[in-house]
């Protein structure tokens, strides 16, 4: 328990590292963007005066490491900050956004567990066969293919050709989940390369695990196979995807921008375009950091379940 206890600590530890790493960079790199906020703001073609009135309005006139004190001061007060071009509160804009992306989010990962698991184990259960083949074949090839790509085939396809699907979720605003064909296609593009990855992980897991030496010496016991796949082996082969897990999902909540663009959706994707296009420092600020805290907190998950799945392994990291 002790042990249990100092891992988890130094795990703690080791996130607080990086959420603030994860500040410093997100101020670091905004700072470093192209373009003047206050030049887009003051309009077409404006005077050096007004742009130079517009930076002080914005506070933009101030040294860096005082913006980014009252930052850091602001974000553990929960206050993101006021967008420049708008002067709505930036929490606003992550509220705005927030729903449509984590409702695909949450589809996706409610589809993607039980589907990736699933192939998986068939996989590694047909080993060398057919099934096993076709799985991998068919993993393999969609994994190959780019987000963009599958999503402009699908909605050719489905909805252009076929008529079976809406191409876009243009005019069902923000409440998706009273429109469920307009989230059909979307979903789809967002499991199918998680959905390869993760089961050629499990398969691998498996099959790892099934020809291990404890597996044979259960077998003698007269333990049933049914309990030595999904009691002893599969928990071993979920460790590793429980990693790839998190990463997926963080890009499922950080990397929807192509698919959130391509079909029109307004989530945090379409926010952090809108807001990079304007220059609006605040928002993309609130965004990345936002993103950045998401991905420190899922790889924390994600190294306990590993744990507890598979202490050795754990313990060994």
């Amino acid at each position: 328990m002790n042990a249990l206890r100092s891992w988890i600590a130094r795990r703690l530890l080791l996130g607080v590292l990086q959420t603030a790493a994860v500040v410093l960079l997100v101020f670091g790199l905004t700072e470093a963007l192209p373009g003047d906020a206050a030049v887009a703001f003051a309009g077409d073609q404006p005077d050096p005066q007004r742009i130079a009135a517009v930076r002080e309005a914005m506070g933009l006139d101030r040294p860096a490491h005082e913006r980014l004190t009252d930052w850091v001061v602001g974000l553990l007060h929960g206050d993101f900050g006021t967008s420049l071009t708008s002067g709505r509160p930036v929490a606003g804009f992550l509220a705005d956004g927030f729903g449509p992306t984590l409702l695909l989010a949450t589809l996706t990962v409610l589809i993607l567990v039980p589907v990736s698991v699933g192939l998986g184990v068939l996989a590694a259960r047909h080993e060398g066969r057919l099934t096993d083949r076709l799985i991998s074949s068919a993993t393999l090839g969609v994994y190959a293919v780019p987000e963009f790509a599958l999503g402009v085939l699908l909605v050719s396809v489905l909805a252009l050709r076929l008529g079976w699907l809406p191409p876009t979720a243009v005019g069902y605003g923000t409440d998706l989940l009273a429109h469920p064909a307009a989230l059909v296609l979307p979903v789809l593009v967002l499991l199918a390369r998680p959905v390869c990855s993760l089961a050629r992980l499990v398969r691998a897991g498996m099959i790892d695990a099934l020809a291990a030496p404890w597996t044979a010496h259960a077998r003698r016991y007269g333990i049933p196979g049914a309990r030595i796949r999904y009691g002893h082996a599969l928990p071993n082969a979920l460790a590793p995807a429980t990693q790839q897990l998190a990463r997926t999902i963080d890009w499922l909540l950080c990397g929807v921008i192509v698919v959130e663009a391509l079909y029109v959706i307004p989530g945090l994707g379409t926010v952090l375009m809108s807001a990079v296009a304007d220059r609006d420092i605040p928002v993309v600020q609130g965004l990345a950091v936002v993103f950045g805290v998401a991905t420190v907190l899922l790889n924390l998950g994600a190294d306990l379940v590993t744990h507890r799945l598979a202490p050795r392994s754990g313990a060994a990291a």
